[in-house]
């Protein structure tokens, strides 16, 4: 069954492959272009042109651009120090997130009654305030990195799992039924067509969930700050003092972080869906 499935499969690889790349040439072209990228910096322009006004005016509610710049450069060690702290969290907690929410994902799809027994209790969770969690795991484990890693793994949890959900039961039927035809097991139907298939959902949950990987990890450190490391507790202490410019400077290096993890998973999408071209709407 294992090579009749796979025949040729380099070869339909290797075509993808080139295809691929080509793609990625022809993206790149598209982006230099002004009609393309024009609009956005125009956008940004125009942000950063009432930025400035609004500073100029109300200097105690906005810091201007350059000061937030001057702050970076003054000490970029302090930001950089904390940013990778931040990144801790959000790779720990998100990533152990991930990997349990499309485990159960695919427990649920092969076992309806799982599905029956937990997503009761995973929606309660789900809806629960994680403000309001974080204090009781502070209490149950500390003012270590353990409660920043739940709360920012309970963020990520359910939209990974939904969309992977999802994925695992959008199967076409016909095509279930040529595997079953062929005397498929349920782990090559799994690996050679419900896998492959949830792969557009999975990565659509990632693109809500990694920017809320961020979120949940700055909020942990609002809450759970224990130690005053992160971009999170930078934030708070700074704006306690009414340093706006630390505020804003870490605030940046917050924005900066999801887009870079938003980049990273655009490129890792491209690369793994070799062979989609679109993208499902997350559920």
């Amino acid at each position: 069954m294992s090579d009749t499935l796979n025949i040729s499969n380099t070869q339909v690889i290797a075509a993808q492959g080139a295809r691929a790349a080509e793609g990625g040439v022809a993206q790149l072209r598209r982006w230099l272009r002004p009609a393309v990228w024009m609009p956005t910096a125009v956008v940004f322009v125009i942000v950063a042109a009432l930025w400035e006004l609004v500073a100029l005016t109300n200097p105690y509610i906005l810091p201007s651009l350059g000061a937030v710049a001057a702050a970076l450069l003054d000490d970029p060690g302090m930001y950089w120090q904390n940013f990778f702290i931040t990144l801790q969290e959000v790779a720990v907690g998100a990533g152990a997130a991930i990997i349990l929410g499309y485990a159960i994902a695919v427990v649920m799809s092969e076992f309806e009654i799982v599905e029956r027994a937990l997503m009761p209790l995973i929606v309660l969770v789900m809806v629960t305030p994680v403000i309001a969690i974080a204090p009781a795991l502070v209490v149950a484990f500390g003012f270590g990195m353990l409660p920043k890693y739940i709360i920012t793994g309970i963020v990520v949890f359910f939209p990974v799992l939904v969309n992977s959900l999802a994925g695992l039961r959008s199967v076409d039927p016909r095509a279930r039924d040529v595997f079953r035809t062929l005397h498929a097991t349920r782990w090559e139907i799994f690996r050679d067509l419900r896998f492959p298939g949830s792969m557009p959902y999975f990565f659509a949950g990632l693109r809500i969930s990694l920017p809320l990987a961020v979120v949940g990890a700055a909020v942990a450190e609002f809450v759970a700050a224990g130690t005053a490391a992160g971009l999170g507790s930078l934030v708070t202490t700074s704006a306690a003092q009414a340093n706006l410019e630390v505020t804003w400077a870490s605030i940046f290096m917050l924005c900066l972080m999801g887009v870079l993890l938003i980049s990273i998973l655009a490129i890792v999408r491209k690369r793994v869906l070799w062979w989609s071209d679109g993208e499902p709407t997350a559920q």
